[in-house]
């Protein structure tokens, strides 16, 4: 309706005016070079017009002539673009395939149609390194860091390279290289900290570990073990300086993180016998035993209560039984204090008891040694010691990156370096333990730890 209402006033308009130069008639004189020409306005009027119409159509044509090699170039930059970024993608789709013959020959191709080297190198760095060629992938890495927009990028490359052949040195540096390119960045926070804490440098990690916790790159429980982790080997480190305060101290704030952290407390309460502070040494004993039944507890509170009679010694076992009665560590260790006491009927109820708990090689080895103390019994102390050579493995603190095992807890694995990756768990693989010799300076231990 509006179109047609719109076209009716033109047509209208169109009307009046010729209506009005009908009521005017006038001619037009152009006297030019010794000639004159006469026509009615109109006619003029009309001529005029359509010579403004050819001058325009002239103009357009001109320019279109002027302007087609242009866009021809325009046209085939839009193509060479287009089939760059498709053999661009193709490249990347063969990475994804793990095809590194075509994702090096589409790198080649879109390198040649690209003139993106952040886009071209990255893929080229990938592919290969798809074909296990590493030299030529650290190049295209390295090239990459002469450029503001890709520099990041070619450090996480490195950075991934150095990982992957072991160059923990390098990586810590290319890391912290990385760190001051982007500080946010969760992936890179937790790379950072675990690096750090392999090697060793402690009081880095633990600052490290708080930005990533709250760059959300570690949950938050978990970052809390980590902490008390970290805690105890400055504990150790301390101690190893001759910094007593300060490795009881850290060692404190290990375990009011974790309570229940078997080697925080056992730290602890180490120290703290060591400064004679046995009543809050016991303390920290029950605590972590409350959660935690544990043989290095009760190892660590027979020498807290060593000084004691023997029968007293049953009474305060007893009352750590009484903080987890449904625990065979509990029944074992108030049976180890009996049998100290010779209180061979006590302490055989309690050996049962953990057995129909759990039997383990510690309560056979115990079994036996109550048949020796208390009967005299050889015989049945060798069938029992024969039931411990059959029966599952004891607990032990078990990489569990690895498999190794250990007889002493560590931050680190003295056999594949892991952080915070030991736990007390029977071993399912068989790793040999380390050589003293062989461990790494940051796992050293000072004779009371």
């Amino acid at each position: 309706m509006i179109r047609a209402l719109w076209f009716l006033l033109k047509v209208a308009v169109v009307i009046a005016a010729a209506i009005w130069l009908a009521d005017r008639p006038g001619t037009v004189s152009v006297h030019w070079l010794g000639y004159a020409v006469e026509a009615p306005f109109w006619v003029a009027l009309l001529v005029g017009l359509a010579a403004l119409g050819i001058a325009a159509l002239g103009y357009r044509l001109l320019r279109g002539l002027i302007r087609t090699p242009q866009r021809i170039r325009r046209h085939s930059r839009a193509r060479r673009r287009e089939r760059g970024y498709r053999a661009l993608t193709q490249g990347m789709v063969a990475i994804a395939a793990g095809d590194a013959p075509t994702a090096r020959k589409m790198a080649r191709k879109a390198d040649g149609l690209l003139n993106e080297p952040p886009l071209t190198m990255l893929l080229s760095a990938q592919a290969a390194q798809l074909q296990g060629d590493e030299r030529a992938a650290k190049q295209y890495f390295h090239a990459m860091l002469e450029r503001p927009e890709t520099a990041f990028l070619g450090m996480r490359g490195l950075l991934t390279q150095a990982i992957k052949s072991g160059d923990r040195v390098e990586a810590l540096t290319l890391a912290r290289k990385a760190r001051g390119l982007q500080p946010d960045t969760p992936w890179l926070l937790g790379t950072l900290y675990d690096l750090e804490a392999r090697a060793g440098d402690w009081a880095a990690a633990e600052g490290t570990l708080q930005q990533a916790i709250q760059a959300g790159a570690i949950p938050t429980e978990e970052g809390r073990r980590h902490r008390a982790v970290l805690l105890l080997e400055r504990s150790f480190e301390a101690e190893r300086r001759g910094r007593a305060d300060a490795a009881l101290s850290h060692a404190q704030a290990a375990h009011d993180l974790m309570p229940g952290f078997v080697p925080a407390a056992v730290r602890l309460a180490r120290l703290q016998v060591a400064a004679d502070r046995l009543k809050p040494a016991a303390k920290v004993v029950e605590r972590a035993w409350r959660q935690s039944p544990h043989p290095e507890l009760a190892e660590v509170y027979r020498g807290i209560i060593a000084s004691y009679d023997a029968l007293t010694r049953v009474r305060l076992f007893q009352k750590l039984l009484r903080q987890s009665p449904d625990s065979a560590e509990s029944h074992l260790a108030v049976a180890r204090a009996a049998i100290d006491a010779q209180l061979w009927g006590e302490a055989r109820q309690h050996l049962n008891r953990a057995m129909e708990i759990g039997p383990t090689r510690r309560a056979y080895r115990l079994m036996a040694e109550l048949e020796r103390g208390e009967r005299h019994d050889e015989d049945a102390a060798k069938d029992w010691l024969a039931k411990a050579a059959n029966a599952p493995e004891d607990p032990v603190w078990t990489c569990g990156s690895c498999g190794a095992v250990s007889h002493n807890w560590g931050g680190l694995c003295g056999h594949c370096g892991a952080f915070d990756s030991l736990a007390w768990k029977a071993p399912t693989v068989a790793v040999p333990l380390m050589e003293p010799t062989d461990i790494p300076p940051a796992l050293a231990r000072p004779a009371t730890a």
